[in-house]
C-alpha cells in the first residue's frame, strides 16, 4: 500500500492571502496577550510605545500600526519583524531561531491549505477531528512549524493535509532490544525473523536520523511496512491505526511548538510510574484515560527508534459514542456539534459534566495533573452530538505528587483545563451562538467540587496564561511553564 498521493502543491496566491491571515492570528495572540497593553477598543500599547490595532477578538486579524497619523496596514512579513523587534526591547535579548520559526510555520500553513484543497477530508468524524488543526495552538507564535525542511519532507506526514501512510517495519537484533510494560500490539503488526524482533518506525523519523552503521552491522534490518494505513492525529508523530484500535507514538526530531519531539529517555524511564498511577486514578469515577502501557525501542538508538504503545478507543468508549478531538472543536470541521447543536447552553452544561469532574477528582483523590488541554481531551457525543464522556491521554504530560508540591500542580491544572482548554471552547461556542455567556456554567461546575483552591479560583482576579512567545524567545525549555496573568471571567461573573 502506498501513502496517501500529496506531492508538494504548487504556489498559489488565494492560499497565500489565507495563510497569512491563518498564521498572523496566534501571532498576534501571544503578542497582545504577552507584552502588549491594552490603549482603547481593540488597539494596544507595544513596548516601543507603538500603537497597534487589531480587528477580531478571538483570532486577531487585520494588524495596523499607528504612524504620521495613520493606520497602516502590516503583512505578514512586516509582523514578524515587528514582534521580533519588540520583544528584542521588551526583553533585551536577541533570537535568530524564532523569527525563522514563524515565517516557516506561516509557509507551512499555505502548503497546508493548497493540499487541502486537493484532498478529501475522512469520512470518520473523529479523524476529521483531529486532521482540522490548520491554525493549531492559538497562542503559540509559530504552531504549524515543521522544522524549515523541504515540503516534500514533511508533507506526506501532516495530519493537516488528511495524509495516512503504512509504518515501516524494522527488525532490531533481539539481544539489542529495551521495552517496559505491555508491547504485545507491536509483535501483531508484522513478523520478524529468528533473532529479531519487530519495531514499528514512522517513515518521516528514518528520513530524519541516520542509522545506516545499524543496518550495516545487521543490529537492524528492514522487514516492508505495514498492510494498512496508520492516520496521524494533531500531534504529528502519534498515529493511530483504525484496524488495530491502536496509538502508536514515535519520536521524531522535529521542532513542533516549543519541543524536539523526541520519545526522551528519562520521560521513558518514569513511564510506567506515571501511566499506573493515572490508571488508579480512572479506577473508578467518571472519564476514561488512554493507557500509555508500554515503550519498544533499541539500546543503540534509544530515543530516536522509541514507539510507545497507548490504548484505543474501544475498551473505554460508550457504547454508540463517537470521540472528538477538543482541539478540533475550537478550530472547527465539516460536521463539528458546535455548528449543529440547537441549544447551545445544554450542550455546553453537558460538555463541562463530562471533561471538568475527572480532571478535578484525579487531582482531589490521588493528586495526579492531567496535562487536560485541548490536544490531550478527546470528548465523546452520542448521536445527537451531545457530550457524554472525556478520555484524557499522554502520560509524558502528567505531573505527579513527587514532580511538584500541590501549589505549582493546582496552578498547572487551572492553566491546563480553565485557560487553554475550557476558555478557548467558551470563545469558539459563543462566537457561533450570539448571546451565550458560558462562564456562569463554568462557575456551577467548578463551585459543585469541595476542592479547597476552588473558592480561591472562583474570586481571584486573574488566570495563569501561558507565555509560549517569551519561553521560545528566551530560549527555556519547553516544559518550563511561565505565566502571565490574565483577567479571570470567572470572577467577573461571580459579581454579576
Amino acid at each position: 500500500m502506498n501513502r496517501v498521493d500529496l506531492m508538494p502543491p504548487p504556489a498559489d496566491a488565494d492560499a497565500a492571502t489565507r495563510a497569512d491571515a491563518v498564521a498572523a492570528a496566534p501571532l498576534l495572540n501571544c503578542l497582545l496577550r504577552e507584552v502588549a497593553q491594552p490603549a482603547g477598543p481593540q488597539v494596544y500599547r507595544l513596548p516601543s510605545g507603538r500603537l497597534l490595532r487589531v480587528r477580531g477578538e478571538r483570532r486577531p486579524a487585520d494588524p495596523e500600526v499607528r504612524a504620521d497619523g495613520r493606520w497602516l496596514r502590516v503583512g505578514h512579513p512586516e509582523l514578524v519583524k515587528l514582534v521580533a523587534e519588540e520583544l528584542r526591547r521588551h526583553t533585551g535579548r536577541d533570537n535568530h531561531e524564532l523569527p525563522a520559526e514563524m515565517a516557516d510555520s506561516r509557509d507551512v500553513v499555505a502548503a497546508l491549505l493548497t493540499a487541502r484543497d486537493r484532498a478529501a477530508p475522512p469520512a470518520d468524524p473523529y479523524l476529521r477531528s483531529e486532521q482540522s488543526l490548520i491554525t493549531g495552538h492559538p497562542h503559540h507564535p509559530a504552531p504549524k512549524a515543521r522544522g524549515g525542511g523541504p515540503v516534500a519532507g514533511w508533507l506526506p506526514y501532516a495530519p493537516e493535509a488528511y495524509a495516512r501512510f503504512p509504518l515501516v517495519l524494522l527488525g532490531v537484533r533481539e539481544d539489542r532490544v529495551v521495552e517496559e510494560g505491555d508491547t504485545a500490539a507491536l509483535d501483531a503488526l508484522g513478523a520478524a525473523p529468528p533473532g529479531y524482533r519487530l519495531l514499528p518506525a514512522h517513515p518521516w523519523q528514518l528520513d530524519l536520523v541516520d542509522l545506516g552503521g545499524a543496518f550495516a552491522d545487521g543490529l537492524l534490518i528492514r522487514l516492508g511496512t505495514t498492510g494498512f494505513p496508520a492516520w496521524p492525529t494533531a500531534a504529528v508523530r502519534t498515529v493511530y491505526v483504525p484496524e488495530r484500535d491502536l496509538f502508536l507514538k514515535f519520536s521524531l526530531d522535529v521542532r513542533i511548538t516549543n519541543d524536539i519531539r523526541r520519545l526522551w529517555r528519562h520521560d521513558l524511564r518514569k513511564l510506567r510510574r506515571t501511566d499506573s498511577a493515572v490508571v488508579r486514578a480512572f479506577t473508578t469515577g467518571p472519564g476514561a484515560w488512554l493507557s500509555d502501557r508500554g515503550y519498544r525501542t533499541a539500546d543503540f538508538a534509544f530515543e530516536e527508534l522509541a514507539v510507545l504503545v497507548r490504548d484505543g478507543f474501544r475498551p473505554h468508549l460508550r457504547p454508540g459514542a463517537t470521540p472528538l478531538l477538543a482541539a478540533g472543536l475550537v478550530e472547527g470541521f465539516p460536521g463539528s456539534p458546535l455548528d449543529t447543536t440547537r441549544d447551545p447552553a445544554l450542550w455546553w452544561d453537558a460538555y463541562l459534566a463530562a471533561v471538568v469532574p475527572p480532571a478535578l477528582r484525579a487531582f482531589a483523590d490521588h493528586g495526579v495533573v492531567l496535562e487536560a488541554h485541548l490536544q490531550n481531551t478527546l470528548v465523546a457525543v452520542d448521536a445527537g452530538g451531545t457530550p457524554v464522556q472525556a478520555l484524557y491521554r499522554d502520560a509524558e504530560g502528567v505531573k505527579l505528587p513527587a514532580d511538584a508540591d500541590r501549589a505549582a500542580g493546582w496552578e498547572r491544572l487551572v492553566y491546563c483545563l480553565v485557560v487553554n482548554h475550557l476558555w478557548e471552547v467558551a470563545a469558539a461556542l459563543a462566537e457561533r451562538h450570539r448571546g451565550l455567556d458560558p462562564w456562569p456554567a463554568v462557575r456551577r461546575v467548578l463551585a459543585a467540587h469541595d476542592l479547597p483552591e476552588i473558592p480561591a479560583l472562583l474570586s481571584a482576579p486573574t488566570l495563569p496564561g501561558k507565555t509560549n512567545l517569551l519561553l521560545r524567545w528566551t530560549g527555556a525549555d519547553g516544559a518550563d511553564a511561565r505565566y502571565r496573568p490574565l483577567p479571570n471571567p470567572l470572577a467577573a461573573t461571580g459579581l454579576a
